[in-house]
């Protein structure tokens, strides 16, 4: 069956779906939002994700899968950011330690269900939020992907996170293909709370400092107004294993004397590579009008300065970081007699606010709202030298600028009628306008420019090695963005949907949803359709499933992105340096080489499950499908010597690329097929003489599978080209694990409480373009734990440690030059150990 034929299948079964999230219906009133707070979502807590209209719902009566995470969970943790917390918490999320190069280091992407967090839409209160600027062009792990980062929104602020586990892209459009997170903001009218965390590594540093205040206070009659701010300063991890064997260049054939007094330890972007200052704030707030209006607001704000070591660079016979240099020297002893450390700065500027009014008019619920979202990001870099310009070379750079808007307004309309059924019929209608726009500027000269130097043949060992080449042109690892790479692209979109859902019977919930959306660039016109459904077959044990088609569009940064950089390509088990270009898809090179403009990606999910309740206990077991045609993904380095050599970079040059060794670019090549189960388990026990134990068991697989790979374009059928390589292919099947368990225990006895953790991540396997160079790392069990005490009613103190019993990946890497590479990167419980905190909280 064709893509195609699937998608209107889909809507063909469309007479019954899912009702959607709250994005596209008015909000319950604030009282029915608030979760418990002693622990994670209970089978009864009133739930606004998965539905519409006016018929509540609760976890246990939710036909697709649903994650209720309080804020005690979020709070009981010494880890400082979103992505971190949910990925401890939710077995199906996963972040590697160090998904790959560039930016990713920094700010790390994520994975849901095996796929990149670019199927996995976002929701802040129900709207649409909007995602980084950065593009993960470099990253091994959800590479080219660009998306939501979450870590901007203050943890303190949040309410509570419901995470659905299934497509959902009739309801909302481009992205929620594995799942959506929707992050509800803290609404309480009175009251607030004021914490402190300091903590550091066991033995690797990172010191940490987190501090973070909110505060709630009615707002008229029955309305809210509520603000937070958290402040934090991390620092970076060196877990480099093995010291450098030699940083200096001969002398007569002998070491340099300098040597003793060298520190050999050398790979300072091993680990936990960057030092990051962030400061996050937000509010939200709504105001009642007369008896049938509501008026609401809520807005984030955030800024962070990440500075990230990337690369180590000696001036050894051994050349480029320790490896060989084929491109010319990085080092110029004049500048770094010694070697350096790179790095890159970020600084970001993020901001989101959104605005409307809900009310009821002629019997339908309304909801009417606007929503305005920018990520900015200042790029440069310290420490480093573009060598081509020879001694004079600044050592401080501005790379350039990238930002992403999104601007999107929704008028979402919904009405219970009576249609001789067992419930009334859920009608949801609703209009989206969406705008965005990307933009890539330019960095300053010095950042990517080639200065012509050339080094001079003299008598020092520096001189004997490498006088009379030409160095690489632009900055050592990372490059600034030229004018040539710059780029400023936007869209439209509009999108249109339709939602109804009604109880058959007592036991029988069905629902259908569809929804059509045009995009005015190459993403054209698409249609999503779903269908759920629930049963009770006894008053505890209910079967749920359903069916879905969805789409990605590709992002405006997939589209227009494009760089020149110094980087490192591993042929075999050997580093090759090359001067790679990142080609946007309608530039001239890259049509030239075959690139069509991107498609949506398309997907059909499949979800089935069982749900078990029995007093205390309660039981889900979902399985899936997901299958996602015209995946985008980046093509091999076309040009190397192993794949096009000479006639790829004739065609380049025929094209106005000079000077480059290699291209990328993206392109729709491969079909995918995912499937996994998901299985939960909770149980409270409350005893008179040893307190409340909420025990809970999640444990997540997953497999994916590559259906098929495209053809080379007609522009590469006759050259000896991959496109998509054996390393590539790998990485998107085994380079994140296929299983994860979570077990914890929430217990409390008067004033004392503790929540205790232990995570088991399954083995994955870190791969290279040939068989003899994969490293496969083992399953881990890992555990956390956080214990308090209340003072008072007003003041809790609290200890804990994350990776209590100092676990590290198996020590099966490929061991670099400069002491890295010991425990691989794609660790998901990272690479520098246990971490110990203390915290004291105030409430307000």
């Amino acid at each position: 069956m064709t893509s195609t034929s699937r998608l209107l299948a889909g809507v063909a079964l469309a007479t019954l779906a899912q009702p959607a999230f709250a994005q596209n219906a008015p909000p319950a009133p604030a009282t029915t939002l608030t979760a418990p707070d002693t622990g994670g979502g209970t089978d009864d807590t009133i739930i606004v994700t998965g539905v519409r209209g006016g018929q509540a719902r609760t976890v246990a009566d939710s036909p697709v899968p649903i994650d209720v995470i309080s804020r005690r969970e979020l709070q009981a943790t010494g880890r400082t950011g979103l992505k971190e917390i949910l990925g401890n918490i939710v077995p199906s999320l996963t972040m590697p330690a160090l998904g790959g190069g560039g930016t990713s280091a920094s700010v790390k992407p994520i994975a849901i269900r095996g796929l990149s967090g670019d199927y996995l839409l976002v929701l802040v209160n129900g709207k649409r939020r909007h995602t980084t600027s950065l593009i993960n062009n470099l990253s091994r792990i959800s590479g080219g992907s660009t998306p939501v980062d979450i870590d901007l929104i203050p943890t303190n602020a949040v309410g509570r996170i419901e995470v659905l586990r299934d497509g959902a892209a009739a309801q909302y459009g481009s992205d929620a293909v594995s799942g959506v997170i929707n992050i509800i903001l803290e609404d309480a009218p009175k009251g607030g709370r004021f914490s402190i965390t300091g903590g550091q590594q066991y033995s690797k540093g990172a010191p940490l400092l987190q501090t973070d205040l909110s505060y709630g206070t009615k707002l008229g009659e029955g309305g809210f107004f509520h603000a937070a701010v958290e402040a934090k300063y991390h620092d970076r991890a060196d877990s480099s294993a093995d010291a450098v064997p030699r940083i200096l260049p001969l002398v007569n054939g002998q070491p340099d004397p300098r040597e003793a007094t060298l520190d050999h330890v050398y790979a300072g972007g091993y680990g936990r590579s960057n030092r990051d200052k962030m400061i996050n704030g937000s509010y939200n707030a709504e105001l009642p009008v007369g008896d049938t209006l509501r008026l609401y607001s809520f807005s984030t704000l955030s800024y962070r300065d990440i500075r990230d070591a990337r690369g180590a660079y000696i001036p050894s016979s051994t050349g480029y970081g320790g490896q060989a240099n084929t491109s010319g020297v990085s080092v110029l002893p004049q500048l770094y007699p010694t070697g350096f450390q790179a790095y890159r700065r970020i600084k970001e500027t993020d901001f989101q606010v959104t605005g409307g009014a809900k009310g009821d008019l002629a019997g339908w619920a309304w909801d009417l709202s606007s929503s305005f979202g920018r990520d900015r990001v200042w790029l440069g870099a310290e420490n480093t030298l573009n060598p081509s310009i020879g001694p004079t070379s600044p050592t401080s750079f501005y790379m350039g600028t990238q930002i992403q808007d999104l601007w999107v307004n929704n008028l979402d309309l919904s009405r219970d009628v009576e249609v001789g059924l067992a419930k009334p019929l859920s009608i949801s209608v609703g209009a989206e306008h969406r705008w965005e726009r990307f933009q890539s500027r330019a960095g300053e000269p010095d950042s990517y420019r080639n200065g012509g130097y050339q080094i001079p043949v003299d008598d020092t060992p520096f001189g004997q090695l490498y006088g009379g080449r030409y160095p690489s042109p632009g900055l050592v690892s990372f490059t600034g963005t030229s004018p040539a790479d710059a780029a400023s692209l936007s869209r439209n979109n509009l999108a249109g949907y339709v939602d109804l859902a009604t109880n058959v019977t007592d036991a029988w919930f069905i629902g259908v949803a569809g929804r059509f959306e045009h995009y005015d660039d190459s993403a054209g016109n698409t249609l999503s359709g779903k269908v759920s459904t629930r049963y009770e077959l006894a008053p505890d044990l209910a079967i749920r499933g359903g069916v879905n088609t969805g789409f990605r569009a590709p992002s405006l940064a997939q589209t227009g992105f494009s760089t020149t950089q110094n980087t490192t390509t591993v042929i075999g088990n050997t580093p090759v340096s090359t001067i790679a270009k990142f080609l946007p898809v309608n530039s001239a090179a890259a049509i030239a080489l075959g690139a069509q403009p991107l498609k949506p990606e398309k997907s059909l999910n499949y979800t089935a499950g069982i749900t078990y309740e029995a007093g205390a206990l309660h039981l889900t077991l979902d399985a899936y499908q997901i299958r996602v045609d015209d995946r985008i993904v980046k093509t091999e380095f076309l040009g190397t010597a192993s794949n096009g050599g000479t006639a790829i970079r004739d065609i380049l040059t025929a094209n106005g690329v000079t000077g480059v060794d290699s291209a990328q670019f993206f392109t729709n090549a491969i079909d995918t097929r995912t499937r996994g189960i998901d299985a939960v388990a909770e149980y409270t026990l409350r005893t008179s003489g040893l307190g409340a134990f909420r025990l809970s068991a999640a444990y997540s697989y997953n497999k994916t599978k590559i259906l098929s790979i495209a053809d080379n374009p007609a522009a590469l059928s006759s050259l000896n080209v991959v496109l998509f390589g054996r390393q590539a292919q790998r990485d998107l099947v085994a380079a994140l694990p296929r299983t994860k368990l979570v077990l914890t225990n929430d217990w409390s006895l008067g004033r004392v409480h503790a929540l205790a953790r232990a995570t088991r991540y399954g083995r994955y396997t870190e791969s290279s373009n040939v068989a003899s160079g994969d490293r496969t790392f083992g399953g881990k069990w890992v555990a956390d734990l956080d214990i308090g005490y209340d003072l008072t009613n007003r003041v809790t103190l609290a200890v804990g440690a994350n990776n209590l019993f100092d676990t590290y990946p198996d020590r099966n890497g490929l061991i670099a030059a400069d002491g890295s590479g010991a425990y691989g990167g794609f660790a998901p419980f990272g690479l520098s150990g246990g971490s110990y905190y203390a915290r004291v909280g105030v409430s307000l």
